[in-house]
C-alpha cells in the first residue's frame, strides 16, 4: 500500500484522466491541439501526476495560472510548451525565458514594461495576444471605439524584436450556459475575435495558434475549435455547469474520503458542536470525522450536506469544525472507529459528488475540488493499483 496517513486523502483515478481526455481528443479535428489546463495545482489533483500523465496521453500545451506554476511543472520534468494566462512581473522575465515558459500580453503598457526588461536583460519571450471580446478581464479592448487603438498596439508588439508572438486568444464568459442569449453572446465574443484576426491579417500580420474555447466551448461550439483548445474542468470530469451535463461521456477523477474518529451516544436535547446549532431530537448515535474546513471542506455545510457510511448516507450534525465533524449515524448499524467514510465517490449502490457538495454551498464544482486543502494527501490510482501519492505535509511525492 502506498504510504499516507488515513486521516482524511483524496483518491485521483488516473484511468478516468485517460478517459476524459480520450474524448476530447475525438471532440476536436485531428489537427485542432489540446492545451491541458491544470493551473491551481490541476483544479485541486495535483499537477505533477495530472502532468505527466497527460504527457503520455499527448497532450500538446499546459496552461497554467502564473509563474510560479510553470515553474512547479518545469522542476518536476515537464518540458512541454506551457502559457501563462495571468501576470508575470516584468522583472522576471529571465525565468520566462530560461524555463522556455509563454507569457500572456494583455495590454500595451504591460508589453512595453516587460520588452524593456527583455532587452536590458538581453534576452526573448515567447507571448501570446490575449484579446477581451467581452469578459471584461485581461485583454486587448474591442468595444467602445477601443477596437483601433487596440489594432494599432497589437501592431507595436508583434514588431518588438524581443517578443516572438506565436499565438492569439480570447476567452468565453458564458460558454456553459446553453440560454438563447448567452449562446448569441458567445456566438458575438467569437465573431470579434475572429473579425480582429482579419483586420491584423490585413496588416500582415498572422499568428501560428488560435484558441478561445474552454471546457464548454470544447463541449458546445466544436466550429470555434481553431488551432487549440484550452479544457480544464471536462479534463477532471466535472460538467462546466448544470447546461452541459450529460453532453459529454465525462468520469470524475477525484474521490474523497475520510475515516471514524470516534463514535458516542448522546441524549434527547444535546447540542452538538460549535454554537449549539443543532440539538439531538432523540437518542442520537454520533460519529466524529476527521475532516474540517482546513481541510476545504467547508463550515457552509453545517447541517446540510451527507456522506456514505457503512453504504449508507448520514447526516452532517452541528458546525463543521477546523479539524473535525458529526455525522449522525443512529441508523447505522455496526459503525466503529477506523470505518471508511466517503464524503465524494461511491459505496455500495450509494453516491456523492462535489456537484451536490456546491449546490449546498451556492458555489460551483470547480470552487470544490481546488478548495481541498493541501494537509489531504492525493492518492493516485491506475489499472486498480495505488501508483504514487503526494503528501503536501511530509513533502513526499
Amino acid at each position: 500500500m502506498t504510504d499516507y496517513l488515513k486521516r482524511s486523502w483524496a483518491v485521483v483515478n488516473l484511468n478516468h484522466l485517460e478517459h476524459n481526455f480520450r474524448l476530447i481528443r475525438q471532440t476536436v479535428s485531428p489537427h485542432c491541439m489540446i492545451m491541458g489546463v491544470i493551473k491551481a495545482d490541476a483544479y485541486g489533483h495535483g499537477d505533477k501526476y495530472i502532468a505527466d500523465q497527460l504527457v503520455r496521453l499527448g497532450v500538446n500545451w499546459f496552461g497554467v495560472s502564473n509563474l510560479e506554476e510553470a515553474l512547479s511543472l518545469r522542476q518536476q520534468g515537464i518540458y512541454h510548451p506551457i502559457l501563462v494566462f495571468g501576470v508575470t512581473p516584468s522583472e522576471n522575465v529571465r525565468l520566462l525565458n530560461e524555463y522556455n515558459v509563454t507569457q500572456t500580453i494583455y495590454s500595451a503598457e504591460y508589453a512595453r514594461e516587460l520588452h524593456a526588461m527583455a532587452e536590458e536583460a538581453g534576452v526573448g519571450v515567447q507571448i501570446h495576444i490575449k484579446l477581451d471580446t467581452g469578459m471584461s478581464r485581461l485583454g486587448f479592448v474591442l468595444d467602445n471605439g477601443f477596437a483601433d487603438t487596440s489594432l494599432h498596439e497589437i501592431e507595436e508588439i508583434c514588431a518588438m524584436p524581443r517578443f516572438n508572438a506565436q499565438g492569439i486568444y480570447t476567452h468565453f464568459a458564458c460558454a456553459d450556459e446553453l440560454n438563447d442569449d448567452s449562446i448569441q453572446y458567445t456566438r458575438g465574443q467569437f465573431a470579434r475575435f475572429m473579425a480582429v484576426l482579419e483586420q491584423l491579417e490585413a496588416r500582415g500580420l498572422t499568428f501560428a495558434i488560435r484558441h478561445c474555447c474552454n471546457s464548454a466551448g470544447t463541449i458546445n461550439y466544436p466550429d470555434m475549435h481553431l488551432d487549440m483548445v484550452r479544457p480544464g474542468v471536462i479534463l477532471y470530469g466535472l460538467n462546466p455547469s448544470d447546461d452541459c451535463a450529460g453532453k459529454a461521456d465525462l468520469r470524475p477523477v477525484m474521490e474523497l474520503y475520510s475515516s471514524v474518529s470516534m463514535v458516542k451516544e448522546i441524549a434527547e436535547g444535546t447540542p452538538v458542536s460549535y454554537g449549539r446549532c443543532y440539538t439531538a431530537h432523540r437518542t442520537t448515535k454520533v460519529a466524529t470525522v476527521a475532516i474540517g474546513y482546513a481541510d476545504g471542506y467547508e463550515r457552509e455545510l453545517s447541517n446540510k450536506a451527507r456522506m456514505l457510511v457503512r453504504g449508507q448516507y448520514a447526516n452532517v450534525i452541528g458546525r463543521v469544525c477546523m479539524d473535525q465533524l458529526m455525522l449522525d449515524v443512529t441508523h447505522i448499524d455496526g459503525v466503529k472507529a477506523g470505518d471508511l467514510v466517503t464524503i465524494v465517490g461511491e459505496d455500495g449502490s450509494a453516491r456523492l459528488t462535489f456537484d451536490e457538495m456546491a449546490e449546498l454551498s451556492g458555489t460551483i464544482n470547480y470552487e470544490k475540488v481546488c478548495l481541498i486543502g493541501k494537509r489531504v494527501p492525493r492518492l493516485y490510482r491506475q489499472n486498480g493499483k495505488d501508483v504514487g501519492v503526494v503528501d503536501y505535509i511530509r513533502h513526499k511525492a
